[in-house]
């Protein structure tokens, strides 16, 4: 089953979940409207909704009780790359102008936080003590990664499980909870909870690490963005972290890094990741982050739901962009 199939199986509550998202940001004040809905309206895979929809499928499966959850999740999303792109000076996302090119960096960072502020209040109508506070645990988490990111710009000295804990901060906690969350808000039980949690976690690793794959595989067409804009952004990734540390391209690298000149040759460095060896090592990290997350679901019994998380997993270490 592909990621299309699963979808169209969903097609239903997914649109209500879209409509809830356009609600969720509409105000009066017409720049803050414009500039929170401009990503909203350059679309997105709503990975995050769709994870919730499906963890609450464990329970009692309410779409009105899990909007509350799936559409704070995919705000707090949203405003985070609001923000990336206003930290990484980004001038475009999913082939458009970032908000900060739009409008301004002033805009840009007002609407993310309105956007923020928005899922805050959406999901403080679902009364679930437990649920706000792992959703305002993941925010604080989400915030840690996002500093860490800033501190480790164009740090060629950090290692794989700096890295690993940036991206666990950055992208797979809030897959993990849009899992978790899901069966929570449904009244699953504490150990579907708990497998959820872990699936989405493995789901998110992988995700992330595939994502930065893609930014050096990918054409600017299939990314929405330059090939290799994170290695010029200098937000260094796994696949240029093993070139620098054990690829073929290890001793170029370091050459430059010792002259300071690295970024005078950041093109040559990107078509070198390109062909080194970090692309394979992190696809199979990749894999074997999803082999965790089939291990989780091999316990569960046979029903839709399994079927459509094993597809979506399946999907996340395959995709080409």
């Amino acid at each position: 089953m592909n990621l299309v199939d699963i979808y169209f199986k969903m097609k239903k509550d997914v649109q209500y979940i879209e409509d809830e998202l356009e609600k969720a940001i509409d105000t009066p004040v017409r720049e803050l409207y414009l500039s929170s809905t401009h990503l909203l309206k350059a679309g997105g895979k709503r990975i995050r909704p769709v994870f919730v929809l499906l963890g609450g499928k464990w329970g009692n499966y309410d779409i009105k009780k899990l909007k509350h959850v799936a559409v704070p999740l995919e705000l707090i999303h949203m405003a985070s790359l609001v923000h990336d792109d206003v930290i990484d000076d980004a001038d475009k996302r999913r082939g458009k102008d970032t908000v900060r090119m739009k409008w301004d960096n002033k805009v840009a960072m007002y609407a993310g936080d309105y956007i923020f502020a928005r899922a805050l209040a959406i999901a403080s109508q679902l009364p679930i003590p437990q649920l706000h506070q792992i959703l305002s645990n993941a925010i604080v988490e989400v915030c840690k990664g996002e500093i860490q990111q800033v501190k480790d710009l164009n740090n060629w000295d950090q290692n794989f499980r700096t890295y690993l804990r940036r991206i666990k901060r950055k992208t797979a906690l809030l897959i993990a909870i849009s899992c978790q969350l899901g069966a929570v808000a449904s009244g699953a039980s504490d150990d579907m909870i708990r497998k959820m949690y872990w699936y989405g976690y493995n789901v998110g690793m992988a995700f992330q690490i595939t994502d930065d794959i893609l930014d050096f595989t990918g054409t600017e067409k299939q990314l929405g963005k330059p090939a290799g804009s994170d290695l010029v952004h200098g937000n260094i990734t796994l696949p240029a972290l093993y070139s620098a540390h054990h690829g073929k391209a290890r001793a170029q690298f370091q050459e430059w890094n010792a002259k300071n000149t690295f970024w005078d040759h950041v093109d040559e460095a990107v078509r070198m990741v390109r062909e080194d060896e970090g692309i394979a090592f992190s696809q199979r990290l990749a894999e074997r982050y999803i082999d965790r997350a089939h291990a989780i679901l091999a316990d569960l019994p046979n029903n839709q739901a399994k079927t459509s998380l094993t597809g979506i997993a399946n999907y996340i270490v395959d995709r080409k962009f």
